[in-house]
This record gives C-alpha cells, structure tokens and sequence, in this order.
C-alpha cells in the first residue's frame, strides 16, 4: 500500500520495514512474494533512493546477529563504537552502509553495549551521532531502527503519538501501529503514559471518530482489558 499508486508514501514504508526480527522479516517477505508475486527487496530497490534506500536494503536482508557473549564482548562493541565513528563524525562525508550494517547486523544486547562504549568515547550517543550524519526521512527511519533496539516500547509509543502530531491524523500510521505492535501494546501504553501524561485510549478517543474509533479502542481493549 505504501508503494501504490503514483509515489511511494515514505512515511508510511519505514516504519514496516524497519524495526524487525529476522523471524519477522523473513514473514513480511513471504507473505508479500505471496500476494504479490514480487520480491520486496526489488521493490524497494526500484521505489526508494539515496540514504532511505541504503538502510531499507540493510534491513530487509534481515542479518541481525543471534547474541554470542564470546564475540560480542565489550572489546568488540569499543570497536564497533570506533568504526561507527569513523563512518560519520570522524571523517569528511558520511558512510552509511557501514553504519546502517552496524545497527541492523547488532543484536540488541550488543547494541546496546556499543552505544555505551561510543557515549564514553564521544560523549555523545548512536542517536545523537546519527541526528548529526543524516536527514530527511532517513534519519527518522535509522532512529526508528536504533530505537526499536534499544528502547522497543518507547520508541513504538512516539511512533503513535507522531501519528497524531499536526493537522489531521494519520490514520493508516496509527492503524498500523496498534496493530502492528499488538504484542507489545501493554508495555507500550505503559512507556505512552509516563512519556505523555495520557493514555493510548485517550489519544485514540480524542483525535479518531464513528465506527473507526471503535474499532481501534476494541483492538486495544484485546490486549489491556479495561478494569
């Protein structure tokens, strides 16, 4: 859907793209070659450029590392951190695929030990580093990607609340993401209300109407019972 037609809905492709398992990409892959009868990687390909490009071609390969504590170790992740490093900040021009490869190739666990080992050296985190080295949608989508390692429930809970940011709602962006994100709605409406002082159901019940609000609040309802 977000390819159809004349253009390609950005906005709406990242978020479906970035932020999975393995297990989870290998599925949306199937499920589109079945449906479709295309390849989604070529598909992305044809549809995408630039930067966006790069990180949706890293993701969709779904390489990320199963956690080994014997190779992904400290000294590895202070390795990982310098090549990060010197793939952004460290040099004149930006070298994405290297840092695209490293979030999606890491493990959350590791990740998160090179994004320590990359604040203790530069005094800065990966999210600020990558704020710093990209833009545009590409930037957005490889903060989706860190975050939805590092912080899962966080980052899926201002993904919702982006979704109801401006004029008007996005709809199809906040369909996606209850629906999506199911499995870990509770812990997400958890991470919603500490960040916004205001309950998923408050946000659905506010900014959506008729049959449609129902329906999300129902798909809510499924997954956090009201008391």
């Amino acid at each position: 859907m977000a390819t159809k037609g004349i253009g390609t809905n950005e906005k709406l492709l990242w978020p479906v793209i970035c932020g999975r398992t393995n297990v989870e990409m290998n599925l949306l892959k199937k499920a589109y070659f079945k449906r479709y009868n295309e390849d989604l990687a070529i598909l992305l390909s044809s549809e995408l450029s630039g930067d966006l490009k790069k990180l949706a071609l890293a993701c969709v390969q779904g390489l990320e590392e199963e956690f080994d504590p014997s190779y992904h170790t400290e000294s590895r992740a202070a390795e990982d951190a310098k090549l990060f490093y010197k793939a952004g900040q460290g040099r004149w021009g930006t070298d994405e695929e290297t840092i695209f490869g490293i979030i999606c190739k890491s493990p959350p666990k590791y990740l998160k030990m090179v994004d320590s080992a990359y604040v203790e050296k530069n005094n800065v985190n990966l999210e600020r580093a990558l704020e710093k080295e990209l833009s545009g949608k590409a930037k957005k989508a490889a903060i989706y990607e860190l975050g939805m390692k590092l912080s899962p429930y966080e980052t899926v809970a201002e993904l919702i609340k982006q979704t109801c940011a401006g004029m008007g709602t996005d709809e199809l962006g906040l369909s996606c993401a209850i629906l999506r994100y199911q499995t870990i709605l509770p812990h997400v409406m958890i991470e919603h209300t500490n960040m916004y002082s205001k309950t998923i159901q408050d946000r659905v019940q506010e900014e959506t109407s008729g049959y449609y609000k129902d329906l999300l609040l129902e798909m809510i309802h499924v997954v956090w019972p009201s008391p």
